[in-house]
């Protein structure tokens, strides 16, 4: 049952319209999902934010595309469960109050405050900050259950995390190490890889001389080993100089001792495969505690460890003096000088290299020989083969590859973070006791690890602990909700492929470990957004965009559509803020459509006075229509939503508002423009929610467009193939008519004749006369199948007659007195101009299909290509419509 409609003003301001209708949607509880109903269901989770996060342009990407698929759901009759949450997020939050109480004067370090003070800072600080995003994210539209959302921090959540580590350290899957880590001297903390940015970098590549010893352990005065190190403060922890045992020029010094300099200690010469004979000399110092390869060769060649940097970036008592207590990169000039005045700096040269960087401290890592906790990752083959089978699929597929390659090189993974923000490991000691637990232990002098747990093992278990799971350790019981019973598995998932092992190969190993079962059936990796030149968008280089102000400036729904446009599947995306302009003027089209439509029904009284018999332009917009539902809806399916909203954008700007709009302004069918703009609306809903909500309402639809059912192609009485080409022809004339007026820079205002001859159809042209005088902006249009042009007239001739055999000809000639066009010329100039673009057009499709240029080229390089595909592909048809105009 319709509503009464009201009054659609004349301009579109989306700030009147989105603030109006979230509100409403919140009120009326559309987003809340029922675990009771009856429905099929679909979940999606969100990837949580970080609690401290602010919108980014990334955000928009993800939460655009997930309420696309949330809301699409719930027209299509599911029950939706779109779970929201924020991540606490360790290091990042912690480095953010950190710096706020520096800056303060409260403390210059953490344990000025000690952990309870400094901890209930933080809480303070989240209740503070915490949670801006989504409010934030509500602006974009998110359809959210934000009755459901959650905090990993939270006491429910909190349990479930220390449930599992405690199941996990008992089923002998954690255990307590000495391994090699990334480590931040700032925050004084483990780093996961996914903390670290690399970055290339502009230094030097020392060069050092290492005297060989002889057999009685005295130095030759002129026999060194060099050695290249890019790191020479390192050296004080040398336990060894490595070459290639391939290496011819080495061959000989294998197995001897050399001096290190500055410490006046024996060190041997070892051979190892891992060295590369390519760099510098060829000979790599071995210091086994500062560097990740050197670790590994140390076990295989039993070397011993020297920890020469500490934890908090300074020299240690092993560096010696006059070395210890220095900054890292004091002790770097103090060596490289020493070196010097030695004679045992041979030279130094400029060397680029990449560097690990705190992506929070913004200072270089330190690999750091560490005791840390780690974990063996349980269910690694099911979780292998359910990617590889197709159990869960990702899109794009190619990602598949790179998921089971690291899945089948997996390390174990360290779990602790030396911080005080996140989930304290519950171990406690005392003396040689270890207890490990839910509750401390009873009894006098346990100590509680200080430690915490890595983000990413509380977010590991985001798809299940959000909806109230709860592990029974003692026995073994997992106890699931009504929540639970009902959406999980969940459907999808929309995250970045920089976090597929992270995040997503975590989630899926906990998924098995503990329901039993996958977290999810499809995986969408979105695409980095970048600016114009391809770099990543970011803060610090001052290219993105704050996308609130974009929403400000082009409204949520213009925000969003002009984004679709340009997000391929998978492909990172190359963002002009131009692209939110198409998106709003789409928009604007769109409502002044509707106005047009709801004047008309006003002109007619009621639209029981429409016409019930279909003319040839209500049955092709409505063949039309149909193909726009076929082909949004699949490319939906296949999760490519560019080419959905491509094909909205094509349907609605060109079939609709260009062609169809344009004949109803002769004679309007106010039923099938009625039709035509409630299925454009309910395809437009998902992309653009509020405009199309608006105008829903605005038209009279009954209830919320989000419940209304998915349009559907149907059967079209009377539709026939001659009446598609009939409208394609008749369409084909005014794309002539337009191109001659052009050609001859006659003023689109300026009134010209038009004479068509018509070999035969004549009828039916003849009743549209009106619609190609409208449409051609002619005083005149005349069908004369007897009239033959005088010499000079400007004239297009058409390939084929207006529903006619292609071996007939009509031809439309445009009387504006004595100019004269050449056909000839023009013809030929036009098929030079298509010949030169398919070429161009060749070159980059086989640039495209080369598997190695796609793999393997600078994003930016490929998505280039991309456009220039694009670009091209309408070029050409451009101009073969208007070749076809003229044959």
């Amino acid at each position: 049952m319709s509503t009464a409609p009201t009054e659609i003003p004349k301009a579109y301001d989306p700030k009147l319209v989105e603030e109006k209708w979230y509100a409403d949607w919140l009120a009326k509880g559309h987003f809340t999902a029922n675990a009771a109903s009856t429905k099929p269901a679909y979940s999606i989770v969100q990837p949580p934010p970080n609690v401290t996060g602010v919108l980014t342009m990334g955000h928009v990407l993800n939460n655009s595309i997930q309420d696309i698929l949330a809301r699409r759901k719930r027209m299509q009759g599911y029950e939706v469960l779109w779970l929201p949450g924020t991540d606490h997020a360790g290091i990042a939050t912690q480095t953010v109050v950190e710096k706020a109480l520096r800056k303060q004067g409260v403390m210059k370090h953490r344990d000025d405050l000690g952990r309870e003070k400094f901890l209930e800072n933080v809480w303070e600080w989240k209740e503070k900050h915490g949670g801006i995003i989504n409010q934030q994210l509500k602006k974009l539209g998110c359809s959210c259950d934000w009755t459901r959302e959650r905090f990993t921090m939270d006491e429910a959540y909190s349990r479930c995390v220390l449930q599992v580590f405690v199941d996990l350290y008992q089923k002998g899957l954690i255990y307590r190490g000495k391994r090699m880590v990334n480590w931040c001297p700032v925050s004084r903390t483990a780093l996961s890889d996914e903390e670290v940015i690399m970055r290339t970098v502009a230094g030097s590549l020392w060069h050092i001389r290492y005297p060989v010893l002889d057999a009685k352990g005295q130095p030759h005065p002129k026999d060194f080993m060099v050695v290249a190190t890019t790191r020479p403060e390192t050296m004080l922890g040398d336990e060894a100089v490595a070459v290639n045992p391939s290496d011819a020029r080495y061959q000989k010094l294998i197995g001897k001792k050399l001096l290190l300099p500055l410490k006046n200690k024996q060190i041997p010469v070892i051979a190892d495969e891992a060295v590369d004979p390519k760099f510098g000399t060829g000979c790599v110092k071995v210091t086994p505690a500062h560097d990740v390869a050197d670790y590994e060769m140390a076990l295989r060649h039993n070397l011993p460890f020297t920890v020469v940097i500490g934890p908090d970036g300074k020299m240690t008592e092993e560096a010696g003096e006059p070395f210890t207590g220095l900054d890292r990169m004091e002790a770097r000039e103090a060596v490289v000088k020493e070196l010097t005045e030695d004679g045992l700096l041979l030279k130094t040269e400029p060397y680029e290299h990449n560097v690990g960087y705190s992506e929070r401290t913004d200072v270089p890592i330190e690999p750091y020989l560490s005791e840390q906790w780690f974990l063996k990752y349980p269910q690694v083959p099911h979780s292998t083969e359910t990617v590889e089978n197709g159990e869960i699929k990702f899109y794009p597929e190619r990602w598949t590859k790179t998921y089971t390659h690291w899945l089948r090189g997996i390390r174990d993974w360290c779990i602790s973070r030396q911080l005080w923000w996140g989930h304290q490991i519950p171990v406690w000691y005392r003396g040689d006791e270890i207890y490990c637990g839910l509750e401390a232990p009873k009894g006098e002098g346990w100590q509680q690890d200080p430690d915490v747990l890595d983000t990413w093992f509380s977010s590991w278990l985001w798809p299940f602990a959000t909806m109230g799971w709860s592990l029974d350790v003692a026995r073994d019981r997992p106890e699931k909700s009504d929540v639970l019973k009902k959406f999980y598995p969940t459907t999808d998932l929309v995250t970045g492929p920089d976090i597929i092992f992270f995040w997503v190969a975590r989630m899926i190993m906990a998924g098995y470990e503990y329901m039993g079962e996958k977290p999810f059936g499809n995986v969408y990796f979105t695409g980095i957004i970048r600016d114009t030149i391809g770099r990543k968008m970011s803060k610090s280089l001052g290219n993105s965009p704050d996308p609130l102000d974009l929403i400000a400036k082009y409204g949520a729904d213009g925000l969003r559509f002009g984004l679709m446009l340009i997000a391929p599947q998978g492909q990172d995306i190359l963002f002009d803020e131009k692209r939110c302009e198409v998106g709003r003027n789409f928009m604007n089209k769109l409502w002044n459509a509707a106005r047009f439509i709801q004047m008309q029904k006003a002109n007619r009284g009621s639209a029981g006075a429409s016409p019930s018999q279909h003319n040839a332009h209500d049955l092709k917009v409505q063949f039309e229509m149909n193909q726009a539902i076929a082909a949004v809806s699949q490319a939906l399916d296949e999760y490519k939503f560019n080419e959905a909203a491509k094909e909205l954008y094509d349907f609605v700007w060109g079939d609709f508002c260009d062609w169809y709009i344009e004949a109803s302004k002769v004679s309007p069918n106010i039923e099938v423009l009625d039709e035509v703009l409630g299925n454009i609306l309910r395809l437009l809903h998902p992309f653009a929610p509020f405009i199309t909500e608006e105008l829903w309402a605005g038209t009279g639809g009954a209830g919320t467009i989000q419940l209304v059912p998915w349009p559907t192609p149907r059967e079209i009485e009377g539709m026939t193939d001659k009446v598609v080409s009939q409208v394609n022809d008749l369409y084909d004339f005014v794309t002539a008519g337009r191109q001659l007026r052009s050609d001859q820079r006659i003023d689109p205002k300026a009134k010209v004749a038009f004479i068509i001859k018509a070999v035969s159809n004549e009828e039916f042209l003849r009743s549209e006369i009106a619609f190609l005088k409208r449409l051609l902006n002619a005083e005149d249009v005349k069908i004369d199948h007897n009239y033959e042009p005088p010499p000079g007239k400007p004239t297009v001739v058409i390939a084929s007659e207006i529903g006619g055999p292609v071996s007939s000809a009509t031809s439309i000639t445009m009387d504006v007195g004595d100019l004269v066009v050449n056909i000839d010329t023009e013809r030929q100039r036009l098929a030079k101009q298509l010949a030169d673009t398919e070429k161009q057009l060749a070159a980059t499709d086989a640039k495209l299909a080369n598997e190695n240029f796609v793999s393997k080229a600078a994003p930016v390089a490929v998505q280039r290509e991309r456009d220039k595909q694009q670009q091209l592909r309408e070029q050409r048809e451009k101009i073969q419509t208007l070749l076809r105009a003229l044959q």
